[in-house]
């Protein structure tokens, strides 16, 4: 297995720092998520460690050895591609096969090689088929195969789920984390997909303009997110500004959007603040409980197993509550309605 370590790597294109000297260590046999939006610098960062784009500064190391100077193909690395990159003139066994026999490997050990690869992800007894004739999911399954067949030290993801239905993406991350964990290969994963990274990960990196905001577990970035932007971007949140007023020392009082709530801890009277409030934190609340957000409802989604429910604080600001899918929320738009919190729940950032 192999640690992966960056050390202050840079990449430019123009005017533009796609990737601004990132550092970052990926233990052996983890899944290492890098997740942000479109522009981040994600998919530059992943190709700089395949060997795709060039490293313009820093080190790129697996375990003691130095592999950014080195050509892609002496990297011992695979990579499955968004698009799959499936060659419609072979077989599935040919599209296995082919970096077997690019490297030159035996005529005799290249059949037993790639029908264990296909074993490995299902796909069994598919050698002969074409890729005309497979589903989105068999094709990446092929994909995975025509990786694992070569052997590789390190797997690389680039958004491999992006061109599949919902219900098959929840079914193939499944089967990729399951595969990842069985080989205990070090692989890193490429999405701009929140849930797909908070499923599968080990540890994610938060990336925003080519610079790390924060790694960490999928439980203590959602739970204890440092910046704004990473509570905002993972999971979603009410961020509502507000100005610390009255204390005792255990809590705050903060002045927000026509109302107060209450947080945790003691804050300098006067600061400006934004408050992080989870939509799964907020909870219908009944008339004894304390303390209350009292809103209006604007609209209520139903979506199976939970619900959304769209309200307006006094000012008219928009907040949004996760609920169970099962609780009866038999009130019209309109309707007003108290929504009970915990004020350890809240988090707060100095306004910037």
């Amino acid at each position: 297995m192999t640690t992966i370590r960056l050390d202050s790597v840079r990449r430019t294109f123009g005017a533009v720092r796609a990737v601004d000297n990132v550092s970052a260590t990926i233990e052996e046999g983890r899944l290492f998520t890098l997740l942000g939006p479109s522009g981040c610098g994600k998919t530059t960062l992943l190709r700089m460690v395949a060997g795709f784009c060039d490293v313009e500064a820093g080190s790129i190391w697996f375990d003691d050895r130095r592999i950014d100077t080195l050509p892609a193909h002496h990297r011992n690395t695979g990579m499955v591609f968004q698009n799959y990159a499936i060659f419609p003139n072979l077989t599935v066994e040919g599209n296995v096969a082919y970096g077997l026999r690019a490297r030159k490997v035996k005529p005799a050990d290249i059949a037993a090689r790639v029908e264990r690869a296909l074993e490995r992800v299902r796909l069994g007894g598919y050698g002969s088929r074409w890729p005309h004739q497979l589903s989105g999911g068999q094709l990446q399954r092929v994909a995975i195969a025509r990786v694992l067949v070569i052997e590789p030290a390190v797997l690389l993801f680039d958004e491999p789920l992006s061109n599949l239905d919902a219900q098959l993406r929840t079914q193939m991350r499944v089967e990729i984390r399951q595969l990842q964990q069985s080989l205990g290969l070090t692989t890193i994963y490429v999405t701009h997909d929140q849930e797909e990274a908070l499923a599968i990960s080990d540890r994610i990196a938060i990336l925003r303009s080519g610079k790390i905001e924060q790694v960490g577990s999928p439980e203590e970035i959602y739970q204890h997110p440092r910046t704004a932007f990473v509570a905002e971007f993972l999971g979603g949140t009410n961020m509502l500004p507000g100005i610390a007023g009255r204390t005792d020392g255990h809590t705050t009082e903060v002045a927000s959007c026509g109302t107060t709530i209450i947080v945790d801890g003691k804050v300098e009277t006067g600061q400006k603040l934004f408050l992080s409030i989870r939509p799964e934190s907020l909870r219908l609340g009944q008339g004894s409980e304390r303390p209350v957000l009292h809103a209006k409802l604007v609209l209520r989604e139903f979506l199976g197993q939970i619900q959304r429910l769209h309200a307006t604080l006094p000012d008219g600001t928009t907040i949004r509550v996760s609920t169970l899918g099962s609780l009866q929320v038999g009130v019209p738009a309109g309707a007003e309605l108290a929504f009970a919190y915990d004020p350890a729940q809240i988090i707060l950032y100095p306004e910037s």
